[in-house]
């Protein structure tokens, strides 16, 4: 038993980071105000708020990626968010302000910035799953306009800890 206790402190997992959203519940309907407006979707496309607890101290920065793994492309999913380069010791987002030298890489939609769930009419609800990264370099010094998948990889080559929160939407 002590030897499992001390490989869960060595490993981080007992202070493992948490991600929470006032609006989005885990497991829960996304509400209509961070919905896509577009592609047949009337929505409020407004950012949700969300906040982050037991990241790393060494944690240089942070992103936060949302993705649609039920989207029909063929098996790559859809981004709806990518966000990287966020300072060091922020916790949280608002809906309307984010944290200066934050960069907002190109979504699926084709533009940099939040674009809300808008899965086509019929199709089982689809899984959102916003994830926060706390990361070990303060830039991920990334071309511009680097695709998001581009932006994920290189998200996920230097993640040191790592939340989730997923929603679910469907039409």
């Amino acid at each position: 038993m002590i030897h499992l206790l001390t490989a869960l402190l060595l490993s981080g997992a007992a202070h493992a980071m948490e991600l929470k959203s006032p609006t989005i519940a885990p497991g829960a309907t996304i509400p209509n105000k961070h919905v896509f407006n577009g592609f047949g979707c009337s929505g409020g496309n407004e950012r949700p708020e969300l906040s982050w607890t037991g990241a790393p101290a060494d944690a240089k920065s942070f992103a936060v990626l949302v993705h649609d793994p039920d989207a029909p492309t063929g098996g790559a999913g859809w981004w709806h968010w990518v966000a990287y380069d966020i300072p060091a010791g922020t916790s949280a987002l608002s809906s309307t302000k984010l944290p200066e030298g934050t960069v907002q890489g190109p979504t699926d939609f084709g533009a940099p910035g939040f674009g809300g769930p808008c899965p086509p009419p019929g199709d089982k609800p689809h899984r959102y799953h916003f994830t926060v990264h706390a990361l070990k370099v303060a830039k991920l010094e990334l071309p511009p306009g680097a695709s998001a998948s581009l932006i994920g990889f290189m998200v996920n080559a230097n993640s040191i800890a790592k939340a989730e929160l997923t929603g679910i939407y469907g039409r």
